[in-house]
């Protein structure tokens, strides 16, 4: 079973970026123990594009591959729709599922990636470095924290840190290789589901 993941983020005209992309992905499923069966990670860039491409790849998918769409969910995703993504996406994005695509093929960042971050604290700390300010961070369930919200937090956590405030082009895929994925797993239903999909294709 051959694994391809579409994933926002990165930049079609940044090889720089893409390549970090693929390497903090990496990086973070070895350590989720999908080491021989490592998915094959493609940035697309905008939410918009991974959807557009993720359906081009599912129309031409041959048997024995599994296509996943990983986007942020980008608001909260209601109780009933936890384990239905496409449901959470029909609703914020007007996106259909794809005929071929099966209902897991779906997976969402809730409410974006920086929640991962969020939920290893220990491990954001080591990257930013003495300065770093856990105590600006908002103390509720990552899931809950709105996305605005997060980055404002990132920022203000890391702002006399010697590597810079935070930066979603600069930090965030060397900082998700960091990453525990067992603590953003534990702290993240999304993330769990994510990862408990990659194990099981």
């Amino acid at each position: 079973m051959s694994i391809r993941v579409y994933v926002e983020g990165g930049g079609d005209k940044n090889p720089s970026l893409n390549r970090q992309c693929r390497d903090g992905f990496r990086e973070f499923f070895d350590k989720a123990g999908l080491r021989g069966r490592m998915p094959s990670v493609t940035p697309c860039g905008s939410r918009q594009r991974a959807y557009k491409k993720f359906c081009t790849a599912i129309d031409e998918a041959e048997t024995g591959s599994f296509i996943v769409l990983l986007v942020d969910s980008e608001a909260a995703v209601a109780a009933r729709d936890k384990d239905s993504s496409w449901k959470h996406l029909r609703k914020n994005d007007n996106w259909t599922q794809p005929p071929a695509a099966a209902d897991n093929s779906a997976q969402l960042m809730v409410q974006c990636m920086e929640a991962w971050f969020v939920a290893d604290r220990q491990s954001l700390g080591d990257y930013f470095g003495k300065d770093f300010k856990a105590s600006a961070l908002p103390a509720r369930a990552v899931e809950a924290i709105a996305k605005d919200d997060l980055e404002r937090a990132l920022k203000q956590a890391t702002k006399s840190c010697s590597k810079g405030s935070y930066n979603k082009g600069l930090h965030s895929f060397e900082l998700l290789g960091c990453l525990d994925p067992s603590k953003v797993m534990d702290a993240s239903h999304h993330a769990k589901r994510l990862i408990d999909t990659l194990r099981q294709s």
